[in-house]
Parts: C-alpha cells; sequence; structure tokens
C-alpha cells in the first residue's frame, strides 16, 4: 500500500519526529549508563538504589515509548509514500532496506528492554530491588530480579547498538539522497 502525499510539512514533521525520537533513545540510554547508574552508587542503602533505579526509568518510559513510536510510525509513513523503492536509487534502496532492519531492531530491543525492566521493578515494593549501583544486583538481590536485571542490561545494549546504527543508516540516506543531482531528484520526485 502506497500513501500520496504532497505535504513537504507532512513530510518534513514527520521526519523530524522520527529523528527526535532517534535522539531520545540514544540520549537516555547513554545517560543511564554514562552517569545514572554509576552515580547510584553514592545512595548508602541497596534498596533505595533499587527504588530511585526503577522510578527514573519508569518516568523516562514516557519519552521512550513516545520516541519509539515516533521512530516506527516515521519510518512506516515513508516507506509508504516517499521512500517507496520505485522512488529510490539502487544505494537509496540498499540503506532503505538496511534502515528497515535498523528500526525493526530497534522497536524489539526497546520493547524487550521495557519489558525485562518493568519485570525487574515489580520484584519488590517500590522497585525497592537491593542493587549495588544502577546496573549490579548485590549479592542479597533475588535470583529472578537478578535475573531480569541482566536480561534488561542486555537488552539495553543491544537496543542502545540498534539506535546508533540506526542514527548512521539515517546519515547515510541523507548523504546520498543530498549528493543526487537536483535535476535528478526533482525529476524523480512523485509523492
Amino acid at each position: 500500500m502506497y500513501l500520496h502525499l504532497e505535504s513537504d510539512a507532512l513530510s518534513s514533521a514527520g521526519r523530524a519526529a522520527h529523528e527526535l525520537g532517534v535522539a531520545a533513545l540514544i540520549g537516555g540510554n547513554l545517560f543511564a549508563r554514562v552517569a545514572m547508574h554509576p552515580a547510584l552508587g553514592d545512595i548508602s542503602d541497596e534498596r533505595e538504589r533499587g527504588a530511585v533505579l526503577n522510578r527514573a526509568w519508569r518516568r523516562y518510559g514516557t519519552v521512550n515509548s513516545a520516541a519509539l513510536g515516533a521512530v516506527v510510525a516515521g519510518w512506516v509513513g515513508a516507506r509508504a509514500s516517499e521512500t517507496r523503492p520505485a522512488l529510490l536509487s539502487g544505494p537509496e534502496r540498499r540503506l532503505a532496506s538496511a534502515k528497515d532492519v535498523a528500526v525493526l531492531a530497534t522497536a524489539l530491543t526497546g520493547v524487550g528492554s521495557a519489558v525485562a525492566g518493568v519485570s525487574f521493578a515489580r520484584c519488590a515494593p517500590g522497585g525497592a530491588v537491593p542493587m549495588h549501583d544502577g546496573d549490579d544486583p548485590v549479592e542479597d538481590t533475588p535470583p529472578k530480579a537478578a535475573r531480569l536485571k541482566r536480561t534488561a542490561g542486555v537488552l539495553g545494549a543491544l537496543h542502545l547498538a540498534s539506535a546508533v546504527s540506526l542514527a548512521v543508516v539515517n546519515a547515510s540516506l541523507a548523504q546520498v539522497n543530498f549528493r543526487r543531482p537536483p535535476a535528478r531528484r526533482l525529476l524523480r520526485r512523485r509523492y
């Protein structure tokens, strides 16, 4: 199914939402790994570390959900209109296929890490699972909670890698399109 959209404003809004979504996914994940998770080790109480960790992720989960929705919706909309194969050059088609994979990987790992994180938070009242810092459970952490935290950590790392590869493909697509001669861009425009 193809959409026929002649609104550059609508296409630009979709692309901007998509790009902002990618930025929010990468930024939130990096902030957690580089700053928040290590800083939680400064909290003296192990259970309070878990409670603060889970409260922060619950709050940012709203941003992550909206960002992931924007990424997927933006690309699905683009694929149904201006990035359908008939309108793309060979290099653009290959990059669009790579972007299909990157968007799918970002969506699956994002949802998977969210499910694992929510399940982890539910292992203790108020999310107060005993933690050494934001990444590592302590010896007293219940085995199920420790397993879920490790799963969330692995899926989160895969999610970050997927989102970064999506950003790289986005940049490559933009560059390939930019290098297309202006007359050819105009002649190929059928949306």
